[in-house]
């Protein structure tokens, strides 16, 4: 059974393995084996304590295999961006070009530096290992995080963003950032990316313009690339918008990839969820797809499994109630495919 739960501290070496397997592609996860088990202390914090409200909490999740132990996957909620670092995009706007003299009419768009989704929650890190591929387990990970905030939107922002990796060539280069960002950097967009991971991206507020960047004066290899998925995140493209999540514009300084955002209660997870009475079932005989959360924060749990479900209870196999660490009568939350 795959179990997604919240991180421990003991995870370390799991996670240094599965942050390798990811590959130096994998920026989010591209840390040294300290950063990461800070990563992991964070997290468990996270995960402890209560907070008044939204902050720099880390919510990194586990995908277990129950039986093994073994750690095939992971992902992780940042609870507010833009608080002690700026967390900045290219928002892309239209002017309105006239002349009644020149008799001409026409649109021209620009790209602008903005700070806009300070306090919102991001969704990220989301990576399976090889052998779970093809199993769902991608699936199950990704919508578990609309769950743990279904289980206390308080700890969360209004609005839930998730940044895509934009298109990057075989050698590791990006035509966005060589014709937009490199020319205001004056580094590889490896540096680039690294610095803007470890500081507090005071350097991008330093050496990038403050004025329009107009896209026609851009070259065509660059243009075609704004707002364009890179082809190894399509699927992870489409299961955003199955969520709800929409493209409105905003891309990476990078690599133009697109940022996409939902309202954090409307993502369709979290709002089709609901908290139900369970008991345990040794059959079940009508069953549904579902994935049921035990609904706590400290100590957060899911698993995908064939349940029987009405309006207020659920029937749940013995085992999955075992490893959800849930006992008979208790309330949980459940989120079912129909059809």
């Amino acid at each position: 059974m795959l179990i997604v739960r919240a991180a421990r501290r003991d995870d370390i070496d799991d996670f240094v393995s599965l942050a390798a397997a990811a590959g130096t592609g994998f920026t989010s996860l591209s840390l040294s084996r300290d950063d990461l088990a800070e990563r992991l202390e964070k997290s468990a914090v996270a995960f402890e304590t209560s907070p008044d409200g939204p902050g720099e909490e880390i919510y990194q999740l586990m995908l277990e295999d129950s039986e093994s132990g073994r750690i095939l996957g992971c992902a992780a909620v940042k609870a507010a961006v833009g608080i002690s670092k700026p967390y900045f995009d290219f928002k892309i706007l239209t002017m309105a070009q006239a002349s009644k003299e020149a008799d001409r009419r026409f649109d021209m768009d620009f790209m602008m530096l903005v700070n806009d989704f300070a306090g919102a929650t991001e969704v990220g890190s989301l990576f399976v290992s090889e052998a779970a591929r093809g199993t769902g387990a991608g699936r199950l990970v990704a919508q578990t995080r609309y769950l743990l905030m279904a289980a206390d939107y308080g700890r969360f922002g209004d609005k839930v963003l998730a940044e895509l990796r934009g298109v990057v060539r075989e050698d590791g280069s990006s035509p966005f950032f060589d014709h937009v960002t490199r020319p205001f950097f004056r580094m590889t967009f490896d540096e680039a990316d690294r610095m803007s991971a470890a500081t507090d991206n005071q350097f991008i507020l330093d050496l990038m313009p403050n004025h329009p960047i107009y896209l026609d004066l851009l070259p065509k290899e660059a243009r075609e690339v704004i707002g364009i998925t890179h082809d190894q995140g399509v699927g992870a493209r489409k299961l955003l918008e199955w969520e709800g999540f929409t493209y409105d514009r905003y891309i990476d300084i990078f690599d133009g990839g697109p940022l996409m955002s939902v309202p954090t209660r409307q993502a369709r997870t979290a709002r089709e969820s609901r908290r139900v009475t369970v008991h345990a079932a040794t059959a079940i005989d009508e069953p549904v797809q579902a994935i049921v959360s035990n609904d706590l924060v400290d100590g957060f749990k899911t698993t995908a499994v064939l349940i029987e479900a009405d309006a207020e209870t659920a029937r749940i196999p013995a085992p999955a109630m075992a490893a959800l660490g849930l006992s008979d009568g208790d309330q949980a939350r459940i989120w079912t495919r129909e059809g």
